[in-house]
Protein backbone atom coordinates (compact mmCIF):
# COMPACT_ATOMS: atom_id res chain seq x y z
CA UNK A 1 0.00 0.00 0.00
CA UNK A 2 2.82 2.37 0.87
CA UNK A 3 4.46 1.66 -2.51
CA UNK A 4 1.22 2.40 -4.37
CA UNK A 5 0.83 5.65 -2.43
CA UNK A 6 4.35 6.68 -3.31
CA UNK A 7 3.75 5.88 -7.01
CA UNK A 8 0.52 7.87 -6.93
CA UNK A 9 2.34 10.83 -5.41
CA UNK A 10 5.06 10.61 -8.07
CA UNK A 11 2.46 10.51 -10.84
CA UNK A 12 0.71 13.55 -9.33
CA UNK A 13 4.05 15.38 -9.06
CA UNK A 14 4.93 14.54 -12.65
CA UNK A 15 1.55 15.84 -13.86
CA UNK A 16 2.10 19.11 -11.96
CA UNK A 17 5.61 19.46 -13.38
CA UNK A 18 4.22 18.77 -16.86
CA UNK A 19 1.55 21.43 -16.48
CA UNK A 20 4.11 23.96 -15.26
CA UNK A 21 6.44 23.13 -18.15
CA UNK A 22 3.61 23.64 -20.64
CA UNK A 23 2.73 26.99 -19.10
CA UNK A 24 6.36 28.07 -19.25
CA UNK A 25 6.61 27.05 -22.91
CA UNK A 26 3.40 28.93 -23.73
CA UNK A 27 4.72 32.01 -21.96
CA UNK A 28 8.03 31.81 -23.80
CA UNK A 29 6.27 31.32 -27.11
CA UNK A 30 4.04 34.31 -26.40
CA UNK A 31 7.04 36.45 -25.50
CA UNK A 32 8.82 35.33 -28.65
CA UNK A 33 5.75 36.17 -30.73
CA UNK A 34 5.58 39.65 -29.23
CA UNK A 35 9.26 40.15 -29.98
CA UNK A 36 8.85 38.94 -33.54
CA UNK A 37 5.92 41.26 -34.06
CA UNK A 38 7.89 44.20 -32.71
CA UNK A 39 10.73 43.65 -35.18
CA UNK A 40 8.70 42.36 -38.10
CA UNK A 41 8.68 45.82 -39.68
CA UNK A 42 11.16 48.65 -39.49
CA UNK A 43 11.01 52.40 -40.11
CA UNK A 44 13.10 53.18 -43.17
CA UNK A 45 14.00 56.80 -43.83
CA UNK A 46 12.73 57.96 -47.22
CA UNK A 47 13.74 61.62 -47.11
CA UNK A 48 14.45 64.69 -45.02
CA UNK A 49 12.59 67.61 -46.57
CA UNK A 50 12.22 71.37 -46.18
CA UNK A 51 8.88 73.25 -46.12
CA UNK A 52 9.13 73.73 -49.90
CA UNK A 53 9.59 69.99 -50.42
CA UNK A 54 13.31 69.97 -51.18
CA UNK A 55 15.25 66.89 -50.06
CA UNK A 56 18.27 67.67 -47.88
CA UNK A 57 21.02 65.58 -46.34
CA UNK A 58 21.31 64.87 -42.62
CA UNK A 59 24.01 66.72 -40.72
CA UNK A 60 27.14 64.83 -39.72
CA UNK A 61 27.96 67.35 -36.97
CA UNK A 62 28.14 65.82 -33.48
CA UNK A 63 25.34 66.95 -31.15
CA UNK A 64 26.03 69.06 -28.07
CA UNK A 65 26.83 67.03 -24.94
CA UNK A 66 24.91 67.93 -21.76
CA UNK A 67 27.85 66.76 -19.65
CA UNK A 68 29.97 69.66 -20.85
CA UNK A 69 33.53 69.68 -19.51
CA UNK A 70 32.53 68.48 -16.04
CA UNK A 71 33.76 71.65 -14.33
CA UNK A 72 30.48 73.57 -14.02
CA UNK A 73 29.62 75.28 -10.74
CA UNK A 74 26.17 76.71 -10.05
CA UNK A 75 23.75 77.47 -7.21
CA UNK A 76 20.57 75.39 -6.79
CA UNK A 77 18.68 75.69 -10.07
CA UNK A 78 15.84 73.87 -11.78
CA UNK A 79 14.32 73.33 -15.20
CA UNK A 80 10.55 72.92 -15.27
CA UNK A 81 8.68 70.51 -17.54
CA UNK A 82 5.00 71.05 -18.40
CA UNK A 83 3.13 68.41 -20.37
CA UNK A 84 0.13 66.11 -20.37
CA UNK A 85 1.69 63.18 -18.54
CA UNK A 86 -1.85 61.86 -18.15
CA UNK A 87 -4.62 61.99 -20.73
CA UNK A 88 -4.97 60.92 -24.37
CA UNK A 89 -1.67 62.47 -25.52
CA UNK A 90 0.40 61.36 -22.54
CA UNK A 91 2.87 59.43 -24.69
CA UNK A 92 4.18 62.65 -26.26
CA UNK A 93 4.75 64.38 -22.91
CA UNK A 94 6.30 61.25 -21.42
CA UNK A 95 8.73 60.96 -24.32
CA UNK A 96 9.78 64.59 -23.87
CA UNK A 97 10.14 64.20 -20.12
CA UNK A 98 12.28 61.08 -20.45
CA UNK A 99 14.55 62.83 -22.93
CA UNK A 100 14.96 65.74 -20.51
CA UNK A 101 15.67 63.33 -17.65
CA UNK A 102 18.37 61.54 -19.65
CA UNK A 103 20.17 64.82 -20.40
CA UNK A 104 19.96 66.06 -16.81
CA UNK A 105 21.20 62.71 -15.48
CA UNK A 106 24.21 62.93 -17.79
CA UNK A 107 24.93 66.53 -16.79
CA UNK A 108 24.64 65.97 -13.05
CA UNK A 109 26.77 62.81 -13.13
CA UNK A 110 29.59 64.79 -14.74
CA UNK A 111 29.27 68.03 -12.75
CA UNK A 112 29.35 67.51 -9.00
CA UNK A 113 29.45 71.28 -8.47
CA UNK A 114 26.29 71.95 -10.49
CA UNK A 115 23.30 69.77 -9.72
CA UNK A 116 20.24 70.87 -11.72
CA UNK A 117 16.80 69.67 -10.66
CA UNK A 118 13.76 68.86 -12.79
CA UNK A 119 10.35 70.09 -11.66
CA UNK A 120 7.46 68.29 -13.35
CA UNK A 121 3.97 69.67 -13.93
CA UNK A 122 1.25 67.45 -15.38
CA UNK A 123 -1.15 69.54 -17.46
CA UNK A 124 -3.29 66.55 -18.38
CA UNK A 125 -3.54 68.28 -21.76
CA UNK A 126 -6.04 70.69 -20.15
CA UNK A 127 -5.44 74.45 -20.71
CA UNK A 128 -7.35 75.37 -17.55
CA UNK A 129 -5.39 72.96 -15.40
CA UNK A 130 -2.16 74.37 -16.81
CA UNK A 131 -3.30 77.93 -16.15
CA UNK A 132 -3.92 77.02 -12.52
CA UNK A 133 -0.34 75.94 -11.83
CA UNK A 134 1.43 78.34 -14.25
CA UNK A 135 1.80 80.94 -11.44
CA UNK A 136 3.60 78.28 -9.40
CA UNK A 137 6.14 77.80 -12.19
CA UNK A 138 6.88 81.50 -12.64
CA UNK A 139 6.86 82.07 -8.88
CA UNK A 140 9.81 79.72 -8.35
CA UNK A 141 12.91 81.93 -8.58
CA UNK A 142 15.15 78.86 -8.93
CA UNK A 143 13.49 77.86 -12.21
CA UNK A 144 15.50 79.39 -15.04
CA UNK A 145 13.64 77.80 -17.95
CA UNK A 146 10.63 75.72 -18.97
CA UNK A 147 10.45 72.87 -21.46
CA UNK A 148 6.84 72.84 -22.56
CA UNK A 149 3.95 73.03 -22.74
CA UNK A 150 3.74 70.00 -24.99
CA UNK A 151 0.37 70.85 -26.60
CA UNK A 152 -0.59 73.97 -28.51
CA UNK A 153 -3.82 74.70 -26.63
CA UNK A 154 -2.00 74.63 -23.30
CA UNK A 155 0.82 76.78 -24.67
CA UNK A 156 -1.72 79.30 -25.93
CA UNK A 157 -3.37 79.52 -22.51
CA UNK A 158 -0.15 80.04 -20.55
CA UNK A 159 2.26 81.78 -22.93
CA UNK A 160 1.31 85.35 -21.95
CA UNK A 161 2.00 84.71 -18.27
CA UNK A 162 5.35 83.09 -18.95
CA UNK A 163 6.27 85.96 -21.24
CA UNK A 164 5.26 88.61 -18.70
CA UNK A 165 7.54 86.98 -16.14
CA UNK A 166 10.50 86.64 -18.51
CA UNK A 167 10.52 82.84 -18.33
CA UNK A 168 12.18 81.20 -21.36
CA UNK A 169 9.90 78.41 -22.51
CA UNK A 170 10.50 76.07 -25.43
CA UNK A 171 8.12 73.42 -26.70
CA UNK A 172 9.28 70.16 -28.23
CA UNK A 173 5.96 69.35 -29.87
CA UNK A 174 3.32 72.15 -29.86
CA UNK A 175 3.19 72.73 -33.60
CA UNK A 176 -0.27 74.08 -34.44
CA UNK A 177 -0.24 77.34 -32.49
CA UNK A 178 0.84 80.33 -34.66
CA UNK A 179 3.63 82.34 -33.06
CA UNK A 180 3.46 85.41 -35.28
CA UNK A 181 1.20 88.06 -33.78
CA UNK A 182 1.38 86.70 -30.24
CA UNK A 183 3.75 89.42 -29.12
CA UNK A 184 5.70 86.97 -26.96
CA UNK A 185 9.45 87.31 -26.65
CA UNK A 186 10.24 84.30 -24.45
CA UNK A 187 8.63 81.42 -26.36
CA UNK A 188 10.49 79.10 -28.75
CA UNK A 189 9.32 76.19 -30.90
CA UNK A 190 11.74 73.30 -31.45
CA UNK A 191 9.90 71.61 -34.34
CA UNK A 192 8.43 72.71 -37.64
CA UNK A 193 5.02 74.34 -37.36
CA UNK A 194 1.94 72.58 -38.74
CA UNK A 195 1.86 75.06 -41.60
CA UNK A 196 5.46 74.21 -42.50
CA UNK A 197 4.77 70.48 -42.14
CA UNK A 198 1.67 70.64 -44.33
CA UNK A 199 3.54 72.46 -47.09
CA UNK A 200 6.51 70.10 -46.89
CA UNK A 201 4.48 66.90 -47.03
CA UNK A 202 2.24 68.14 -49.84
CA UNK A 203 5.20 69.27 -51.94
CA UNK A 204 6.99 65.96 -51.41
CA UNK A 205 3.96 63.89 -52.43
CA UNK A 206 3.37 66.05 -55.51
CA UNK A 207 6.92 66.60 -56.72
CA UNK A 208 8.91 63.58 -55.53
CA UNK A 209 6.26 60.85 -55.53
CA UNK A 210 4.23 62.54 -58.30
CA UNK A 211 0.77 61.77 -56.96
CA UNK A 212 -1.97 63.49 -58.97
CA UNK A 213 -5.16 62.80 -56.99
CA UNK A 214 -4.88 63.21 -53.23
CA UNK A 215 -7.37 62.78 -50.43
CA UNK A 216 -6.59 64.84 -47.30
CA UNK A 217 -8.54 63.63 -44.27
CA UNK A 218 -8.60 65.48 -40.93
CA UNK A 219 -10.49 65.33 -37.66
CA UNK A 220 -11.40 69.05 -37.41
CA UNK A 221 -8.95 69.58 -34.54
CA UNK A 222 -6.42 72.41 -34.37
CA UNK A 223 -3.59 70.26 -35.70
CA UNK A 224 -5.67 68.94 -38.59
CA UNK A 225 -7.01 72.37 -39.55
CA UNK A 226 -3.63 74.07 -39.81
CA UNK A 227 -1.89 71.23 -41.61
CA UNK A 228 -4.70 70.33 -44.01
CA UNK A 229 -5.14 74.00 -44.97
CA UNK A 230 -1.44 74.32 -45.77
CA UNK A 231 -1.53 71.08 -47.77
CA UNK A 232 -4.65 72.14 -49.67
CA UNK A 233 -3.16 75.52 -50.60
CA UNK A 234 0.03 73.82 -51.80
CA UNK A 235 -1.73 71.10 -53.80
CA UNK A 236 -4.58 73.17 -55.23
CA UNK A 237 -6.77 71.18 -57.62
CA UNK A 238 -4.88 67.95 -56.89
CA UNK A 239 -6.91 67.61 -53.66
CA UNK A 240 -10.18 65.75 -54.20
CA UNK A 241 -13.13 67.69 -52.75
CA UNK A 242 -15.41 65.98 -50.25
CA UNK A 243 -13.04 63.08 -49.63
CA UNK A 244 -13.32 62.83 -45.86
CA UNK A 245 -14.76 59.43 -44.96
CA UNK A 246 -13.88 55.80 -45.63
CA UNK A 247 -16.84 55.44 -48.02
CA UNK A 248 -15.78 58.55 -49.95
CA UNK A 249 -12.19 57.34 -50.14
CA UNK A 250 -13.40 54.06 -51.57
CA UNK A 251 -15.61 55.82 -54.12
CA UNK A 252 -13.03 58.45 -55.20
CA UNK A 253 -10.11 55.98 -55.48
CA UNK A 254 -7.35 58.59 -54.87
CA UNK A 255 -3.67 57.96 -55.56
CA UNK A 256 -2.88 58.49 -51.88
CA UNK A 257 -4.67 59.25 -48.62
CA UNK A 258 -3.09 61.81 -46.28
CA UNK A 259 -4.36 61.60 -42.69
CA UNK A 260 -3.81 64.65 -40.46
CA UNK A 261 -5.04 65.31 -36.93
CA UNK A 262 -4.96 63.56 -33.59
CA UNK A 263 -2.30 60.91 -33.08
CA UNK A 264 -4.70 58.89 -30.93
CA UNK A 265 -7.05 58.30 -33.90
CA UNK A 266 -4.36 57.23 -36.36
CA UNK A 267 -4.39 53.49 -35.70
CA UNK A 268 -8.22 53.21 -35.76
CA UNK A 269 -8.27 55.16 -39.05
CA UNK A 270 -5.81 52.76 -40.68
CA UNK A 271 -7.82 49.77 -39.45
CA UNK A 272 -11.04 51.23 -40.89
CA UNK A 273 -9.45 51.92 -44.26
CA UNK A 274 -7.88 48.50 -44.60
CA UNK A 275 -10.98 46.72 -43.25
CA UNK A 276 -12.96 48.37 -46.04
CA UNK A 277 -10.66 46.71 -48.57
CA UNK A 278 -8.93 49.95 -49.54
CA UNK A 279 -5.32 49.31 -50.55
CA UNK A 280 -4.49 52.93 -51.44
CA UNK A 281 -1.18 54.20 -49.98
CA UNK A 282 -1.71 56.02 -46.67
CA UNK A 283 0.43 58.83 -45.29
CA UNK A 284 0.08 59.63 -41.58
CA UNK A 285 1.14 63.24 -41.01
CA UNK A 286 0.81 63.25 -37.24
CA UNK A 287 4.30 63.16 -35.81
CA UNK A 288 4.30 59.39 -35.43
CA UNK A 289 7.61 57.67 -36.00
CA UNK A 290 8.34 55.02 -33.40
CA UNK A 291 8.32 51.24 -33.15
CA UNK A 292 5.57 51.25 -30.52
CA UNK A 293 3.07 52.62 -33.03
CA UNK A 294 4.18 50.11 -35.67
CA UNK A 295 3.81 47.28 -33.16
CA UNK A 296 0.33 48.50 -32.26
CA UNK A 297 -0.84 48.18 -35.86
CA UNK A 298 1.03 44.97 -36.66
CA UNK A 299 0.74 43.87 -40.29
CA UNK A 300 -1.59 46.76 -41.11
CA UNK A 301 1.38 49.12 -40.70
CA UNK A 302 3.24 47.62 -43.64
CA UNK A 303 3.75 50.20 -46.39
CA UNK A 304 2.57 53.21 -44.41
CA UNK A 305 4.39 56.50 -44.88
CA UNK A 306 4.90 58.41 -41.65
CA UNK A 307 5.68 62.14 -41.67
CA UNK A 308 7.33 63.48 -38.54
CA UNK A 309 9.48 66.50 -37.61
CA UNK A 310 11.62 64.02 -35.67
CA UNK A 311 14.97 62.73 -36.90
CA UNK A 312 15.99 59.05 -36.60
CA UNK A 313 17.60 58.40 -33.22
CA UNK A 314 21.28 57.44 -33.35
CA UNK A 315 22.22 54.05 -31.91
CA UNK A 316 24.05 55.47 -28.89
CA UNK A 317 21.00 57.49 -27.88
CA UNK A 318 18.64 54.53 -28.31
CA UNK A 319 20.92 52.33 -26.17
CA UNK A 320 21.23 54.93 -23.42
CA UNK A 321 17.48 55.50 -23.46
CA UNK A 322 16.69 51.78 -23.25
CA UNK A 323 19.16 51.32 -20.41
CA UNK A 324 17.56 54.16 -18.46
CA UNK A 325 13.85 53.62 -19.15
CA UNK A 326 13.56 50.06 -20.43
CA UNK A 327 12.01 51.09 -23.74
CA UNK A 328 12.93 52.63 -27.05
CA UNK A 329 12.80 56.41 -27.47
CA UNK A 330 9.66 57.71 -29.13
CA UNK A 331 8.60 60.81 -31.01
CA UNK A 332 10.09 63.94 -29.37
CA UNK A 333 12.34 62.04 -26.95
CA UNK A 334 15.37 63.43 -28.77
CA UNK A 335 13.89 66.94 -28.72
CA UNK A 336 13.47 66.73 -24.95
CA UNK A 337 17.11 65.69 -24.63
CA UNK A 338 18.26 68.45 -26.97
CA UNK A 339 16.29 71.24 -25.28
CA UNK A 340 17.49 70.22 -21.83
CA UNK A 341 21.04 70.13 -23.20
CA UNK A 342 20.71 73.67 -24.55
CA UNK A 343 19.56 75.00 -21.17
CA UNK A 344 22.17 72.98 -19.28
CA UNK A 345 24.92 74.33 -21.50
CA UNK A 346 23.56 77.79 -20.72
CA UNK A 347 23.77 77.11 -16.98
CA UNK A 348 27.33 75.82 -17.38
CA UNK A 349 28.17 79.05 -19.25
CA UNK A 350 26.99 81.13 -16.30
CA UNK A 351 23.45 81.95 -17.45
CA UNK A 352 21.97 81.51 -14.00
CA UNK A 353 18.92 83.79 -14.08
CA UNK A 354 16.02 83.96 -16.53
CA UNK A 355 17.16 87.11 -18.27
CA UNK A 356 20.53 85.54 -19.00
CA UNK A 357 19.00 82.22 -20.09
CA UNK A 358 16.63 84.05 -22.45
CA UNK A 359 19.56 85.84 -24.06
CA UNK A 360 21.35 82.47 -24.38
CA UNK A 361 18.35 80.95 -26.16
CA UNK A 362 17.90 83.89 -28.51
CA UNK A 363 21.49 83.69 -29.70
CA UNK A 364 21.90 79.91 -29.60
CA UNK A 365 23.12 78.13 -32.74
CA UNK A 366 24.09 74.50 -32.28
CA UNK A 367 23.57 70.93 -33.41
CA UNK A 368 21.40 68.54 -31.44
CA UNK A 369 20.37 64.94 -31.97
CA UNK A 370 17.19 65.90 -33.78
CA UNK A 371 18.35 68.96 -35.72
CA UNK A 372 20.25 72.22 -35.71
CA UNK A 373 18.74 74.70 -33.27
CA UNK A 374 18.60 78.39 -34.07
CA UNK A 375 15.53 80.59 -33.74
CA UNK A 376 14.05 83.60 -35.49
CA UNK A 377 12.88 86.66 -33.55
CA UNK A 378 9.38 85.12 -33.55
CA UNK A 379 10.65 81.92 -31.92
CA UNK A 380 10.46 79.66 -34.99
CA UNK A 381 13.33 77.48 -36.15
CA UNK A 382 15.38 79.14 -38.86
CA UNK A 383 15.77 75.83 -40.68
CA UNK A 384 12.85 73.45 -39.96
CA UNK A 385 12.81 70.06 -41.66
CA UNK A 386 10.44 67.09 -41.87
CA UNK A 387 11.33 63.40 -42.07
CA UNK A 388 9.45 60.87 -44.16
CA UNK A 389 9.58 57.23 -43.02
CA UNK A 390 8.21 54.07 -44.61
CA UNK A 391 7.15 51.01 -42.65
CA UNK A 392 8.64 47.98 -44.36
Amino acid sequence: MATRARLSNWRRLLRIVGVIACLVLIALAGDLLVRLRSIEYTLAVQAQITPDGRTVSASDTLPADPAGNGKAVCPPLSIAIAGGLTGPDSEIATNVQDGVQLAVDRHNAANAGCQVQIKQFDTGGDPQRASDFAPQIVGDAYTVGLIGPALSGVAQATGALFDANGLPSVTASASSMPLSGQGWTTFFRAVASDDAQGRAIASFLRDSLQYKRLCVVGDNGAYATAMSHAAAVTLGKLVLPGCSSVNEIKADAPDVVVRVGSKADSAPFVRQVRSAGITTPVVLAQGIADERFVTQLGRLANGLLLACPCEPDPDWFSRAYRNRFGKAPGAYSAEGYDLATIMLRGVDAGRLVRRQMLDWMRHYDGQGIARRYQWTAAGELTDPTIWIYKVQ
